[in-house]
């Protein structure tokens, strides 16, 4: 069990009105450091009601993991890998009976543990025995039917569905959050499953719904489970207790294979799927196909609780801010590497480093703690997302580079518009570039158009440009030229 989880689990016994000692006892930590996590938890939280607290300070203090080592624990030794030979074991000898039929050639208890032992295996007869008898003698499973209160559960799994967006087809992912008690269903769409998207989902609905569930059942999910310990302990994720311990909701996962145990998200996953993309499944969009998933979901709920559940619910918190925060080096081209992905920073930054928060749909980039720039997340390997003005200082001094640069060629409308009227005159588009460097690119593109006179100037494009009228007329002059001597040399041939 991770240090994380120790803090997560004071916590949790804290609530639930145990007293230090007893907590101490059953944690087997010291009594001091549990009123002093216990503390710290309160006064923290009571800081986030302040009207000037910094929030997201709070925040990292709240989740942060103790600062003491419990690394001397020891391991279990009935371990994983001697319940996989245990089990191998046990597969032979069912196989060898299907050979052979009624026969007195079966390993006893007694060879099964010396087998064991001689293997290296460190373990006593008697878990060996009950182990084998637990595995032999499984009854079959009875189902007990579940009632919940209001605000007490939801229930957390990820569906599949297939969409065909901009004419293309792909697979996609529903994150699926399901109230068995108010009957109340809600989804999001994702490009993947990664550990981001399930931060962003649960930070999304908590934002939605204004207020917290006391308990949230999940399955085994890599996001949820980081190892399973023996056979039936398990170590969580350290950024779902993080969001645990911050909102205050209970972790609770499922056995393995056993999707019964949270069977109303499992139904909402197909409910959703069929109801809502069943039908309509073309979209101009990723967006314009998440609106729509919105709006056919408050129509699907129309008779469910959640109103009533609102009233349930624990507090509103403030929107926790999760990142994946790495540092990274500039490139000589001025981009940084983000999860096989490259994106551009001011070049300025060459040869430094910054650091970068990484989110579900964004990075954030930083340089000595200062904001430098924003991108959109990229979806897919080694591709790029590069800002043009992040080269304008280079660009200025080497003007030719601009015509065959990736920063113009990743903007088509603003090359087309280089390439029609600037290919001759550089220095100037870099100047008008330079003057709008502050606007979005949308208003860059606008403030070329209104140079060039795109929309009212249905003048030659040659006269266009003043600045390049001479050279224009003289091109067009030379080849009407050129022309003529032709067709004279022509006629006088025959």
């Amino acid at each position: 069990m991770k240090i994380l989880m120790d803090k997560h689990t004071i916590i949790k016994l804290k609530k639930q009105g145990y007293s230090n000692r007893t907590v101490a006892k059953l944690t087997s930590i010291n009594r001091k450091t549990v009123a002093k996590y216990w503390d710290e938890f309160n006064t923290q939280t009571q800081l986030l009601i302040e009207p000037e607290a910094n929030v997201l300070t709070i925040q990292e203090a709240i989740v942060s993991a103790p600062k003491y080592d419990s690394s001397a624990r020891k391991a279990r030794k009935y371990t994983k890998e001697l319940d996989l030979r245990l089990n191998e074991i046990l597969q032979n000898e069912e196989k060898k009976t299907k050979l052979l039929g009624c026969h007195k050639q079966k390993l006893t208890k007694f060879q099964i543990h010396e087998l064991l032992v001689k293997e290296g295996f460190d373990i006593s007869y008697t878990t060996i025995s009950l182990k084998i008898s637990e595995k032999l003698n499984k009854s079959k499973e009875c189902f007990i039917r579940q009632s919940y209160e209001l605000g007490d559960r939801l229930e957390y799994d990820f569906g599949e569905v297939k969409l065909i967006i901009n004419n293309e087809a792909n697979t996609y992912h529903m994150a699926v959050l399901s109230s068995p008690a108010g009957d109340f269903r809600w989804a999001y769409l994702y490009k993947n499953q990664k550990k981001d998207v399930f931060w962003d989902s649960h930070v999304r609905f908590f934002e939605m719904i204004r207020g917290v569930y006391k308990e949230i059942v999940y399955d085994n999910m890599k996001n949820v489970v980081t190892k399973f310990i023996g056979k039936n302990e398990k170590e969580l994720n350290d950024d779902l207790i993080k969001m645990s311990i911050y909102y205050g909701f209970d972790i609770n996962v499922t056995n393995c294979f056993s999707g019964n145990e949270k069977g109303h998200v499992e139904g909402s996953v197909k409910i959703i799927r069929n109801q809502v993309f069943a039908v309509n499944y073309h979209f101009k969009s990723f967006e314009d196909a998440q609106v729509y998933l919105n709006s056919q979901l408050l129509k699907m709920n129309l008779n469910s609780q959640i109103e009533e559940e609102k009233l349930n619910l624990l507090p509103y918190k403030p929107k926790l801010e999760l990142s994946k925060i790495t540092v990274n080096r500039v490139s000589k081209y001025s981009f940084i590497q983000v999860e096989n992905n490259f994106y551009s920073v001011p070049e300025y930054l060459v040869g430094r480093h910054v650091s970068v928060k990484s989110y579900y749909d964004k990075i954030m980039i930083y340089s000595n703690n200062i904001f430098v720039y924003e991108h959109k997340k990229i979806d897919g390997l080694n591709e790029i997302s590069i800002d043009i003005t992040h080269y304008l200082k280079s660009l200025i001094r080497k003007p030719g580079a601009i015509k065959n640069s990736l920063a113009l060629k990743s903007i088509p409308f603003l090359k087309s518009i280089y390439d029609k009227y600037f290919t001759l005159n550089s220095k100037k588009f870099i100047e008008i570039l330079s003057q709008n460097k502050e606007k979005q690119i949308e208003e860059i593109i606008k403030a070329f158009e209104c140079y060039t006179k795109l929309s009212t100037n249905k003048a030659p494009v040659d006269n266009i440009l003043s600045k390049n009228n001479i050279c224009q007329t003289t091109k067009i002059q030379i080849a009407k030229y050129n022309d003529l001597c032709i067709r004279e040399a022509v006629e006088n041939a025959n």
